[in-house]
Parts: C-alpha cells; structure tokens; sequence
C-alpha cells in the first residue's frame, strides 16, 4: 500500500509539473472512460479531456516567470487497485528570481484512480477554485 501512494503522488506532482509549461498529452494520465469536472466544465474520455485542457489553456490568466502548483494536504486512500485522493492545490508565480512570489489561485480536488498494468490513471477527478479563480468558469461555477 506505501508503494501504491507513493506512485499516486507521484502521478500528481507529474502531472501539476506540466501546467503551464505548455506540455499536451494530458489524457494520458486518464483512463479511457474517464471524466474531468473543472469547475463545472466537463470532460468525458480521453479525447474531452484534451479538450478541456486545451480550453482552460486559452482561459487561463498567463503568468511572466516561473509558476508552481503546491500539493498539500494529501490525504489518499487505498483499496486493492482503485483509490482516492484529495489534495489542496495552490498556483504560485514569481516575475523573477528577486520578485517576492505571488499566489494566483487556490482550490482543492477529489479524484478516483485506477490501477492497470501496474500504472496508477484517474477515473474521475473533481478540481474546484477557492480563490483566483479565472473568468472562464463565472458561468459553471458550483461551491462543494
């Protein structure tokens, strides 16, 4: 089980490393019947979820210099070959090296994984906005 969470957290720091950096292949962590809500905006399937990020790409306020995503508060649990992980998530930028570093936006998540072929894949992931949330999602924007 030790093992198992740390691929887990492995597959969300991985896949929160890309943001912003331009990366595609994003539906790659997914399951082929897998649903991403953002939001409130949804995507079904590999091919919907690129889509997604594609869109929240565009949406998306840009940032000068280097930002990072900060996971905390990971709780996850494991059962044989599915688990679920909640995290907190919290964007940082910083303009230059000498810029004091500035949060852009906070939220937490829930996501369901798979374990297939010794690989863990989300199933269905849940990412809200607490705070600094983009225009993009004024429309389909639930608190939970």
């Amino acid at each position: 089980m030790l093992l198992d969470r740390a691929q887990i957290e492995d597959l969300l720091v991985e896949h929160y490393g890309q943001l912003g950096t331009g990366g595609h292949g994003f539906s790659d962590y997914y399951v082929e019947d897998s649903t991403l809500d953002v939001n409130g905006i949804i995507g079904k399937g590999k091919e919907g979820i690129e889509d997604l990020y594609k869109k929240a790409a565009t949406g998306s306020p840009s940032h000068a210099g280097a930002i990072h995503m900060l996971l905390t508060n990971l709780k996850i649990v494991v059962k044989d070959d599915t688990a679920t992980a909640d995290v907190i998530w919290t964007g940082v930028s910083s303009e230059t090296v000498k810029a004091v570093p500035q949060v852009f936006e906070q939220g937490r998540e829930h996501d369901e994984l798979v374990k297939r072929k010794g690989q863990w894949y989300f199933q269905h992931r849940v990412i809200t906005a607490d705070g600094g949330m983009p225009a993009m999602y004024e429309k389909t924007y639930m608190q939970r």
